[in-house]
């Protein structure tokens, strides 16, 4: 969990990632949050339970600041899974950053606090509480005495493809990855360079069960300029050199057999939409195979 953790702040924290996912998400794509307006607070809060102080920590906060006034206080929240009781969890980090402002002096008042949770599931939508009330059974005498609390679910994978548009780089290839899946049940990366890539990659490996991304981070550098068709191609031909199927000395001993190369081979045409002659070039089929390879694709 504590990998986990490290890897989603590792993105989510960047200033021109945050402000963008907020635009987009709670503004349909107008500048309302600008990244030198953002200052990082701490994610940490306590409260008391059984008697005992206990911690909680959301993902990523960040203080919105415009003229040295404090406007709003943002958090975001990565959810793969969906929780029944989020309203919960949601007004507790709430709660405690509005209990953090106080006491306010004469004349001060508090400012807002709005929290985000991304919702990166594909398989199913958030059907489960969205409001405090709905997490209860509440008497009907008692229900109009009862205070509710909203909270804001971004769910990822349904958005349309003009709000996914809207997204700048990288997250919109994060977006992208969760709504091809959920329609086509495979990815097909795209040819723009991706920015923050080593930071982007760590996330992916932890929200999805895709081995690409998993093999990615382990080898693409901080600071590295590369696509995404590229970064997760690499990784292909790489596993096909450590299986001794790759290129250089093992294409001159032909190593493997014809029917692994034809399935190495199938699997990159169907998870990069590469036609069979671009497949066995991509996986380094030996030269004097590829007719063999061929003729079972």
């Amino acid at each position: 969990m504590a990998e986990k953790d490290i890897a989603e702040k590792q993105l989510l924290a960047y200033a021109d990632v945050f402000a963008n996912i907020l635009n987009v998400g709670l503004f349909e794509g107008d500048e309302a949050i600008r990244p030198d307006e953002l200052t990082d607070v701490l994610p940490r809060s306590t409260y008391n339970a059984d008697g005992r102080l206990r911690e909680q920590e959301r993902d990523v906060a960040k203080l919105w600041k415009g003229n040295e006034l404090r406007l709003a206080l943002f958090g975001l929240e990565n959810q793969s899974a969906i929780d029944q009781v989020m309203p919960l969890r949601i007004m507790g980090y709430d709660g405690a950053a509005y209990r953090n402002q106080l006491p306010l002096k004469d004349g001060q008042k508090a400012y807002p606090v709005v929290t985000v949770v991304l919702y990166f599931g594909w398989e199913q939508r958030w059907k489960k509480p969205r409001r405090l009330k709905e997490c209860f059974q509440i008497p009907k005498r008692l229900e109009p005495y009862v205070s509710d609390y909203q909270i804001n679910v971004i769910e990822i994978a349904w958005l349309p493809d003009d709000v996914i548009a809207k997204f700048s780089n990288p997250f919109r290839m994060v977006a992208e990855y969760f709504s091809q899946m959920r329609k086509q049940q495979e990815y097909h990366p795209s040819e723009e360079y991706v920015r923050h890539a080593k930071e982007m990659l760590e996330l992916m490996a932890l929200l999805t069960e895709d081995i690409r991304f998993k093999e990615a981070k382990e080898n693409v550098k901080e600071g590295a300029s590369m696509t995404m068709r590229s970064i997760l191609l690499d990784q292909i031909e790489a596993r096909g050199e450590a299986r001794g199927e790759a290129r250089g000395e093992a294409r001159g001993r032909a190593e493997g057999t014809i029917q692994t190369w034809a399935a190495s081979a199938r699997n990159i045409m169907k998870n990069m939409k590469l036609t069979a002659q671009q497949a066995v070039e991509a996986v380094s089929v030996p030269t004097e195979l590829r007719a063999k390879v061929l003729e079972q694709l």
